[in-house]
């Protein structure tokens, strides 16, 4: 199985060449394993471009009464430009009232609205063609209200999202034609609509592979966006993005957060003695036995130069205390001289601490962290008065 897996993935990244890593695979099929960053800022970009299509299809809907006044009888344009006014309104107030807070059960909730109005259009248009007896031009442009669910499930191709995602959505389309073609069983032309609704089909396949390029594209994007290009560790601007969101949870949930600063001891010297590729190397080393040791579900940011910062959600500050013991008995990696890299490190966590934003917060674990230095380096200071504990000292 796992040959077959790794067959499977050189095939992909042949077809994909450094865009995605093999654990990233895995986020093309479900979005339950994006990391928090992808998540909003992907519910941000479907919620803008689903006002975009809003903003389109209120323009055009009414506009294409003009069309129906021409060649349908007035009963039937009057009972159309209704349906097609109210269709307008609904899109215009998706487009005027409808904004993004970054949640994703948001996007979802938008996309969903998009195309529950035209399917909706199209059930109660089609309904009410067939019961007329239309000919000439009148049959042609009737004929083409049926080509709605064509464009809608065309549509899916400018959304980035996963194959569940793309399938859970067109299921209502495609099952709607389905409904259609079985309530008109006895005059159904079957090879026409089965061929229709296999065009359907294969247009969904192909708008859903344009959304999941759109998505591998977007993950390689945010991964070089919120990724520190040496160490791998989150870069500082990505920290800051993560750091609001968890504080703001917590807040709201009455969550423990805790976060601990650690600034390497006596990294200066190493680039001053040894050069600063020895420095980056020992960064590298650091971050590597930080990221394999601490626990799922936190966060590593490098916050600049040798300090970084260690996000804990859903921690309190005994609990943080022991993490961050662990960390240090698994150790920090070798010195270029000889002996293991050491840190000072403060802890603070925003209930405990009476932290009124995540800024007040790190800056706590940042005076620890000072604290932890001019105690004698290579220890943890949390809580107050500053309590100073060291392993080995």
């Amino acid at each position: 199985m796992n040959q077959f897996s790794e067959m499977i993935w050189h095939r992909l990244t042949g077809l994909m060449p450094g865009e995605l890593t093999q654990g990233e695979l895995g986020w093309l099929f479900s979005p339950h394993t994006h990391l928090s960053l992808l998540a909003r800022r992907r519910a941000i970009l479907i919620v803008n471009r689903v006002r975009l299509f809003a903003f389109l299809f209120a323009v055009l809907t009414p506009i294409w009464s003009v069309v129906d006044f021409v060649v349908f009888p007035f009963p039937l344009w009057g009972q159309l430009a209704l349906m097609r006014f109210a269709a307008c309104a609904a899109f215009a107030s998706l487009l005027f009232y409808y904004r993004s807070n970054g949640d994703l059960f948001n996007a979802y909730r938008a996309i969903a609205l998009l195309f529950a109005i035209p399917t909706l259009f199209y059930v109660a248009s089609h309904t009410l063609l067939t019961s007329y007896q239309l000919t000439g031009m009148s049959a042609a442009i009737g004929a083409g209200y049926a080509f709605l669910p064509f464009v809608l499930l065309a549509g899916l191709a400018v959304f980035p999202l996963a194959i569940v995602e793309s399938f859970i959505i067109a299921s209502p389309i495609l099952i709607c034609q389905t409904v259609s073609g079985y309530l008109r069983w006895t005059v159904m032309d079957w090879p026409t609509f089965a061929g229709a609704f296999w065009l359907l089909v294969l247009i969904t396949g192909v708008a859903s592979l344009a959304g999941i390029c759109q998505l591998a594209f977007m993950i390689a994007l945010v991964r070089q966006a919120i990724r520190d290009p040496l160490t791998n560790a989150f870069s500082r601007s990505s920290g800051t993005e993560i750091m609001d969101l968890h504080f703001t949870i917590a807040q709201r949930n009455k969550e423990p957060f805790a976060v601990a600063f650690l600034d390497l001891d006596h990294f200066k010297h190493i680039n001053d003695q040894f050069g600063h590729e020895a420095g980056d190397r020992t960064l590298i080393a650091m971050t590597e036995s930080v990221t394999e040791h601490m626990r799922h579900g936190d966060v590593l940011v490098r916050w600049g130069g040798e300090e970084f910062l260690l996000i804990m959600p859903r921690t309190m500050l005994d609990q943080a205390a022991t993490a961050i013991d662990r960390l240090r008995k698994a150790g920090f990696g070798e010195r270029p001289e000889g002996g293991p890299v050491t840190a000072s490190i403060g802890i603070a966590e925003w209930s405990a601490d009476r932290a009124a934003d995540w800024k007040q917060l790190v800056e706590i674990a940042d005076q620890r962290m000072y604290a932890a230095k001019q105690g004698g380096r290579d220890r943890v200071v949390s809580g107050e008065p500053c309590p100073v504990s060291a392993v080995g000292a």
